[in-house]
């Protein structure tokens, strides 16, 4: 029994060292501020980027003009290899969110993908003296045009009158 001691008295400090540091990460958890909000969306400006698309693409390159501030721009990209297409992503202002996408690739493959698996529906809408075919059940509901040599799909998680109130939006100048 001569080495039990000190093997009672490692395993008990240890024990010990063990609820103390529990003790003080407790207390270091208490005094650090934490934010449960939602993170600030980070928005983009989109100018440059638009300027370039619209001397690069052969098509009218689209953006909203006259929404209101409330609704940010989160992405834009434009790229002229394979195909020409053009992104442009939004927040709505109830958080929703809506795209502008237009491309010359093949139609049915850039719908497809552009609306996340959405289908075509019966129900067209003329919006600025254009018909748009409204497309739904995939990840997006959408509103498609093809004119100009491209397609032009306004995409997205927010609703019929938000993806129309984009769509008016739209402008080529």
């Amino acid at each position: 029994m001569a080495g039990t001691k000190g093997k009672q008295k490692t395993v008990r400090d240890m024990v010990l060292s063990l609820g103390l540091i529990s003790v003080m990460a407790g207390i270091i958890y208490l005094f650090i501020p934490h934010d449960d909000s939602a993170p600030e969306v980070k928005t983009v400006d989109y100018r440059v980027e638009l300027l370039t698309a619209r001397r690069a693409a052969p098509y009218p390159v689209l953006a909203p003009s006259g929404l209101a501030d409330t609704w940010k721009a989160t992405s834009v990209r434009y790229q002229g290899e394979p195909y020409a297409t053009w992104h442009l992503g939004f927040q709505a202002p109830d958080g929703e969110y809506v795209q502008i996408e237009q491309s010359t690739e093949k139609a049915s493959d850039f719908i497809d993908d552009a609306t996340q698996g959405s289908e075509a529906t019966k129900t067209t809408e003329t919006i600025g003296g254009d018909t748009w075919t409204r497309y739904s059940g995939g990840r997006y509901d959408a509103l498609v045009h093809q004119a100009d040599g491209a397609t032009t799909v306004v995409a997205g998680t927010g609703s019929y009158a938000q993806l129309k109130q984009v769509t008016n939006a739209l402008d080529e100048k």
